[in-house]
Order: structure tokens, then C-alpha cells, then sequence
């Protein structure tokens, strides 16, 4: 079994079978991460076409320093997101934030019942929202990574996250049979 560098080595040499098992072996996680910060499924399809081409472009520019996997998910988040800035897609809406709420469950099948209502519900929101609310809080970036990568201020980014949890919460309310703790119009201090 080949090592991911040769593979890539191989890959950037131009062998179509390198690059295909590498498509073969990554494309479900990098699809999902399309699909997630897209929303629009015909969208994520388009984009996840561009995305793996500029993967393949990409590849020399894999150093070894990271496991491939971690390299190749960090290109697509950020193709990801140049694509849908390219789409104008992307609204940046400025609010205040409320930074709480958190679901624990510990059962795996509640769990992941649960993981998929997010993230059915998470496909209503506005594209800025949904895209900052994935990776904030499912993808771990800070509000100034997304700042970053996204063209934003932090505020910002905490603002759509805002909009984003007070959303969910009110999609996720009725399911859990809690009613929304927080009045919609209360805004958080600085």
C-alpha cells in the first residue's frame, strides 16, 4: 500500500489512477464539506467540481507537514468558500451576539437523530449564517479565522453566528419541546 506522498507524487506527475484513488479515497468528505457551507445542492455540485480541480492544482503545494487528509480539508473549506464568495452567495448581515446554547446528548443513537435535525435545520439558514455557524462551531475555526477567510470583521463573523444559533434555536424548540429562553429582540453588551 502506498503512502499518501507517493500517491500525490504520482498524482502531480500527471498518473489519472493516482488521482482518481485520491478522489476515490476523499471525495465523500470534501463533498460534505461543499454541501455544508453551499446549502443549495445543484450549488454544491458545482462548487465540489471547481474544488477538486483546484485540489489537483493544488497538490505540489502539499509539503508533508500534515496528515493529506488534514491538508486537503483545509483547501477545500478555503476553495469552498472563494467559490461561494465568486457566486456572491455570500450576505454579511452585522448584528450584535448572544454567545450561548449547547445541546449534550450522550446517546449515540439521540446523537446523531439529533446531528442530522441540525443539520437539516442548519439548510434553512441564510448562506453567511450557515456558512459561519459550520465553521465555528462544527469546524472549529476562530471569529477571526473566519474574519479572514471570508472578507468579514470578527464582528461580523459573531454576528452571523448569532443569527445562526437564534435561528436553529427557534427551528430545533418545537423538537425538543423547550420553549426560546432568550427574547428575540435582546442583544448582548459589549
Amino acid at each position: 500500500m502506498e503512502t499518501d506522498a507517493a500517491v500525490v507524487r504520482r498524482a502531480i506527475e500527471g498518473d489519472e489512477r493516482a488521482m482518481r484513488w485520491l478522489w476515490n479515497q476523499h471525495s465523500a468528505h470534501v463533498d460534505a464539506i461543499v454541501r455544508r457551507l453551499a446549502g443549495d445542492p445543484d450549488l454544491a455540485q458545482d462548487v465540489a467540481q471547481e474544488v477538486w480541480i483546484q485540489i489537483f492544482r493544488a497538490l505540489p503545494s502539499w509539503r508533508g507537514d500534515s496528515k493529506f487528509s488534514t491538508w486537503l480539508h483545509r483547501v477545500a473549506v478555503n476553495r469552498s468558500l472563494n467559490a461561494l464568495r465568486r457566486s456572491r452567495r455570500l450576505a454579511t448581515i452585522e448584528s450584535p451576539i448572544d454567545e450561548h446554547s449547547a445541546i449534550v446528548t450522550h446517546d449515540e443513537a439521540e446523537r446523531s437523530m439529533l446531528a442530522s435535525t441540525i443539520d437539516e435545520a442548519a439548510q434553512q439558514l441564510a448562506p453567511g449564517a450557515r456558512t459561519v455557524f459550520y465553521l465555528h462551531d462544527v469546524e472549529g475555526y476562530t471569529h477571526e479565522e473566519i474574519a479572514s477567510e471570508l472578507g468579514i470583521t470578527a464582528g461580523g463573523s459573531k454576528s452571523q453566528l448569532f443569527k445562526a444559533r437564534a435561528k436553529l434555536r427557534k427551528l430545533l424548540a418545537p423538537l425538543l419541546d423547550v420553549s426560546d429562553a432568550a427574547p428575540e429582540n435582546t442583544y448582548a453588551t459589549p
